[in-house]
């Protein structure tokens, strides 16, 4: 497809410097024509015409292209939704037939791991979406959205302790791009602390700040951490791809995002949202 892509632009090239030296040639030579202010206006008018026909030639098979790949992605996502749910719901039917302790435990297994695929169908249906151009923007209470993001990340993580002080915060954007910021942000915290991780929350005054006791980054790893594939060392890996799609979400709706880190003490992350201005916006 791409090969057809690349034939389709390296036609363009030649057929329109083609049409362009003929251009000039007919005008000034068979029409006779001595003014080059009218040869170079009518050349233009050539050109555009036939590169605007070899263009949407060679833009076609991209366009062909995504669009059965939208579709593919569509139909898969469906699919996956049955099976998800199906799962869920028969967790919840052989919960009641169960009783002793090992079951139970092997059931919540089963449930937190379709909660995952329910979490990685949602981002993917999210990024769909967004690519689309599809996304909705509104206002949202951001206490919401983190206390429901918590009630998912708790049940995943059971063994981390929690510190949280929310306010209700009313803030504009894209309510689902956020929530995956946050989930980021806390898994981020999560992953890179000890057996036992303290994560705290709060969000006061349009400020929020997720923080960990965990093992930190050093200064070279800060100046680079937004950096998509950068990795200070192995075990850092993810840290940087996150991070990048953390600072777009921030950069697009004018949230001001700030890190503190110190090594082996844990790190800060700090996001400041705009403050309502007199028409409420």
């Amino acid at each position: 497809m791409f090969r057809n892509v690349e034939i389709a632009l390296a036609s363009l090239y030649v057929t329109t410097t083609a049409v362009l030296i003929a251009g000039i040639y007919y005008v000034h030579d068979v029409i006779g024509v001595q003014q080059w202010g009218i040869i170079a206006f009518v050349s233009l008018i050539l050109t555009l015409v036939v590169g605007g026909i070899m263009a949407r030639i060679a833009i076609t098979p991209l366009r062909e292209h995504f669009d059965h790949l939208e579709r593919f992605s569509k139909e898969t996502l469906h699919e996956l939704n049955l099976p998800i749910n199906t799962i869920t719901a028969n967790v919840e039917m052989l919960r009641k037939a169960h009783s002793d302790e090992k079951s139970l435990k092997r059931l919540e297994r089963i449930e937190i791991a379709s909660k995952m695929l329910k979490e990685r169908y949602n981002e993917l249906d999210y990024m769909i979406k967004k690519q689309s151009e599809r996304e909705k923007i509104e206002h949202f209470d951001l206490r919401d959205v983190i206390e429901d993001r918590l009630l998912f990340l708790r049940s995943l993580y059971p063994s981390a302790e929690w510190q949280v002080e929310i306010e209700a915060c009313e803030v504009y954007g894209d309510r689902i791009g956020l929530g995956k910021v946050i989930d980021n942000l806390i898994e981020n915290g999560v992953k890179y602390s000890p057996k036992n991780p303290i994560i705290s929350i709060t969000l006061q005054h349009k400020t929020l700040s997720i923080c960990d006791q965990g093992i930190g980054m050093d200064e070279i790893t800060l100046i680079r951490i937004y950096d998509r594939y950068y990795q200070n060392d192995s075990t850092m890996a993810g840290y940087g791809i996150g991070l990048s799609l953390v600072k777009r979400y921030c950069d697009r709706y004018g949230i001001g995002l700030h890190i503190a880190s110190r090594m082996n003490e844990g790190t800060c992350v700090t996001l400041e949202f705009k403050q309502k201005d007199n028409n409420g916006k």
